[in-house]
């Protein structure tokens, strides 16, 4: 007999009231999270018909295609695809960062009342439809404003020129678009900073960046994991973004993936190309969070 909540139980009963509250939460998970997963599982081995449909013939084709081997030999493209989809996640995440320390410090050195006024700010980006937000950079980077024309002056774009499609419109978008979910994670941890070890760390001389890595860094370790991990993961497959501001030489996996299931018709390789994409996020949050383990312990 086991004592729950002041009531005698036995362990099958508490198993049967445990799965009673988690049998919703686990049906949704198993029906729009593990069967989806399992299908794109068994459609990346099999092959694609001369018209595009699905035929039952397991192979290891599609996996052999994306590392690069072919009839004509082998090739990096899609590796190389691959890197800058990394590349890109990483630096949207990691200037997502740097912006939005301050931004989190400066919200709460605001006054109480006023707080909610920033911080709603931040949060009006998400009433709006992120097409339409990738689209309003057409507008602001457009070659009549002053942002193309102070960049044609200094000669870095012809003149008349937009500044898009290039690599810096595709940051600038991936940042504007990511910024609060690092964002607002960060604020409810430095909200909650204890200033007395900050505090201590100056009363014993360290110095800036030690008072940042030994007393600020491991108290905002929390929300700044949460708002890596809702940065990185859908940067990694975003697609709309590097699109229209990246233009068709800067395509990243969410845009390959996006065109075998759309234009191409080619399904088994996309599949076995979001799951090599599962699989790497899977293997980087894995490496993070042994480093964020890391820088913990410190």
């Amino acid at each position: 007999m086991l004592i729950w909540y002041g009531e005698l139980t036995t362990r099958q009963n508490l198993a049967k009231r445990g799965l009673g509250f988690l049998g919703a939460g686990i049906l949704w998970l198993m029906l729009f999270l593990v069967l989806p997963g399992l299908v794109l599982i068994v459609v990346s081995f099999i092959s694609r018909g001369a018209y595009g449909q699905l035929e039952w013939t397991f192979t290891v084709e599609n996996y052999k295609r994306f590392l690069g081997f072919s009839l004509f030999g082998w090739t990096a493209d899609y590796i190389m695809i691959i890197w800058r989809s990394v590349w890109v996640a990483f630096m949207t995440s990691l200037i997502s960062v740097v912006m939005s320390y301050p931004l989190a410090f400066f919200i709460c050195s605001r006054p109480e009342r006023k707080r909610y006024f920033w911080l709603t700010l931040i949060i009006i980006p998400f009433w709006t439809n992120m097409v339409i937000r990738t689209y309003a950079w057409f507008l602001i980077l457009a070659p009549e404003l002053p942002f193309a024309k102070l960049a044609a002056f200094l000669g870095l774009i012809p003149a008349g020129s937009p500044l898009y499609p290039n690599a810096f419109a595709v940051y600038l978008g991936m940042v504007s678009m990511f910024l609060p979910f690092v964002a607002l994670p960060l604020y409810s941890s430095v909200e909650r900073l204890d200033w007395s070890l900050v505090e201590a760390a100056q009363d014993l001389y360290a110095s800036r960046i030690r008072v940042f890595t030994q007393a600020i860094l491991p108290q905002t370790l929390p929300g700044l994991s949460v708002g890596v991990i809702l940065t990185f993961v859908p940067a990694m497959g975003m697609f709309v973004v590097p699109d229209l501001l990246g233009g068709a030489k800067y395509m990243l996996v969410g845009n390959l993936i996006q065109q075998q299931f759309g234009t191409s018709r080619d399904w088994p390789f996309g599949a076995a190309i979001s799951m090599a994409l599962m699989v790497l996020t899977m293997i980087s949050l894995q490496l993070y969070r042994r480093r964020g383990k890391e820088v913990h312990i410190l």
